[in-house]
């Protein structure tokens, strides 16, 4: 384990040094960094083994078990939290929080932000760490979708995006 450490150490003021190059208008100064599986290296492997080694939890099935769960959430493997997603199609890792713990974090899971409902675009987007505008667009994708098949499914849906 103290290997993994200094070998991640080593690399901290490499991260620092970049961090403080940038200046954008973003909120959160560093953005989701996306991990390639089929390009790591056997070392990245090893040394992700060593920080993390496979531990067997009992991890909830269902919403009602989960609701009343300890918060923030610590099961990152579940399809409804915040900190990372993955591919399904490259088994690709996205980390929408890289600087950011897990038990850092305010908020874990997309289900408790759906349950509270009535959240405007700048929480949703700082939520997910993503801009305003990119989640607009994926809002309108969405509603695309679900409007694009049968007419009366989506004639509702179209005049909310009209006046969205």
């Amino acid at each position: 384990m103290s290997e993994a450490r200094k070998l991640i150490e080593g690399l901290e003021p490499e991260r620092e040094a970049g961090r403080r190059k940038r200046d954008t208008r973003r909120k959160r100064p560093v953005r989701a960094r996306t991990i390639p599986v089929k390009k790591m290296t056997k070392e990245q492997i090893r040394l992700g083994r060593l920080l993390y080694p496979e531990e067997d939890h009992q991890r909830p099935r269902t919403r009602g078990e989960c609701s009343c769960a300890e918060r923030p959430c610590p099961f990152v493997s579940c399809k409804h939290h915040l900190y990372l997603d993955v591919n399904p199609e490259t088994g690709s890792i996205k980390m929408n929080f890289p600087d950011v713990e897990v038990w850092e974090m305010i908020e874990t899971c997309a289900l408790d932000v759906a349950e509270r409902g009535g959240v405007t675009l700048e929480e949703v987007g700082e939520i997910m760490n993503l801009t305003r505008e990119r989640i607009r667009q994926l809002e309108m994708s969405g509603l695309a979708k679900l409007g694009g098949g049968d007419p009366e499914a989506g004639s509702g849906l179209l005049e909310f995006a009209d006046y969205c």
